[in-house]
């Protein structure tokens, strides 16, 4: 089912409701990566990880030595890699573009046994930090079907400018992981 262009609109004064984008990805891909929600960069600018401070694309381009500095380009040189990226979250209420931002009793998450349905090679899941990890652990998790939910699940350090604890070179070793070989994981 594709989704609508991501989305952001006030209601009230207060809170924005937010849409997420469909995801990036092939039908081969055997690694995804999963943020939590777009920022408001991101969505201003149409692309995952539009902050000029975010780490994603830094580290993401030197992992997988990407050539080039067209957004477009680096999707189809990380898809070819077979690495899929999503966020957990389909739509949310946000005040501004912080996780802890989200209002949480508002979250709809992404279909992911549909997800997972057209990507059965998906062995490994990377939590691009703690909240993408601790809803997919909450809201999605118990839902999906056991075929769906033998993954191996490993949460990374937050590529977010505000998860300012860790240097992009020590975020840049954690994510070479993505590199790995499939750890045997069952499917």
């Amino acid at each position: 089912m594709p989704l609508q262009p991501a989305l952001s609109w006030k209601i009230g004064c207060s809170l924005s409701v937010i849409r997420g984008f469909p995801p990036i990805s092939r039908a081969d891909a055997r690694v995804l990566v999963l943020g939590s929600m777009p920022s408001r960069e991101s969505l201003t600018q149409q692309r995952y990880y539009a902050h000029p401070r975010n780490g994603f694309w830094p580290l993401i381009t030197d992992l997988f030595e990407l050539k080039g500095t067209d957004y477009a380009r680096w999707v189809e040189q990380l898809k070819q890699h077979r690495v899929a990226v999503w966020d957990v979250l389909r739509t949310c209420f946000r005040t501004g573009s912080l996780d802890s931002d989200i209002d949480e009793r508002t979250i709809v998450t992404n279909d992911f046994q549909e997800f997972f349905a057209g990507h059965s090679k998906i062995r490994r899941i990377f939590f691009n930090g703690a909240k993408a990890e601790s809803i997919y652990l909450k809201h999605v998790l118990p839902k999906l079907e056991a075929g769906c939910a033998s993954h191996e699940l490993r949460r990374l350090p937050s590529t977010s400018p505000a998860h300012a604890a860790l240097s992009l070179e020590q975020k840049a070793r954690a994510w070479r992981v993505l590199r790995e070989p499939d750890q045997g994981v069952a499917r």
